[in-house]
């Protein structure tokens, strides 16, 4: 999976390392997937921190870009994850300092309350499967969005929605069940709902690991096949993404 460093050095690099994302995976179950192997292709790196280790979160941005991950807690599990309210610091400092940051899923989320959105249980479920992403107006002109055809299909997997936006985000798109499938605060800070990064064989293995007896484990095993059946148009759309966010980065 790409060019990755095990994790980030907790402060003191001299000057910004722009062509290394880092990464921020807060379950060992969530790593970066296929943007792994993406970001290599464009000639980036990635370096891996992991709260759920004991990694510290850092509390500034010494790489050229951020991403945090997804995860199964909830974006207002600080009491249980002491270490959120960390990652929500970092988020504010990456978009203050205009670097490109990507949130997904439970990034996304923690993005959103960083700036002042809400979170909250969804209000129809488990969301599991493939989403067909309904674009709004302002993807035509956005740099990662632009382009991508309405009812893209991407991977997802949340229990959790973003119930209200950060002041001034742009919503890009939503879907049938849940409106905020992704948004950006200001030039290049992303929010989104889905996976664009999941592999579906890193999706059954989530589906492996569902709990018994529950909601998510009665619509992951249709959700995972569903997954596989349309990976081609899935793994497009992340893939899209991804070269895009890279594009982001100067050399």
């Amino acid at each position: 999976m790409g060019s990755v460093v095990e994790s980030a050095k907790p402060g003191g690099q001299s000057r910004r390392d722009e062509r290394t994302v880092l990464v921020i995976q807060p379950d060992e179950h969530c790593p970066a997937d296929l943007f792994g192997d993406w970001f290599e292709e464009t000639g980036l790196g990635l370096r891996v921190v992991r709260p759920f280790a004991g990694d510290p979160v850092p509390t500034e941005l010494a790489e050229g870009a951020l991403m945090v991950l997804g995860g199964p807690m909830s974006a207002n599990d600080d009491e249980e994850h002491p270490w959120l309210a960390d990652v929500r610091d970092l988020l504010k400092v990456a978009v203050g300092a205009g670097a490109p940051t990507l949130g997904i899923c439970l990034g996304g989320q923690l993005l959103a309350r960083a700036l002042g959105g809400r979170v909250t249980k969804g209000a129809f479920g488990p969301e599991i499967g493939v989403v067909e992403l309904e674009l709004h107006a302002h993807s035509v002109d956005d740099s990662l969005f632009s382009g991508l055809a309405d009812a893209a299909p991407a991977a997802t997997y949340h229990g959790d929605a973003v119930v209200e936006l950060p002041s001034g985000a742009v919503l890009l798109a939503g879907s049938t069940t849940y409106p905020h499938q992704a948004f950006r605060v200001g030039p290049r800070a992303w929010g989104v709902q889905f996976h664009p990064e999941v592999s579906a064989d890193r999706f059954d293995a989530w589906a492996t690991a569902a709990p018994a007896g529950t909601l998510e484990a009665e619509l992951v095993g249709p959700g995972a096949a569903e997954v596989r059946r349309r990976e081609g148009e899935v793994v497009a759309t992340g893939r899209a993404l991804a070269r895009r966010f890279a594009a982001l980065f100067r050399p």
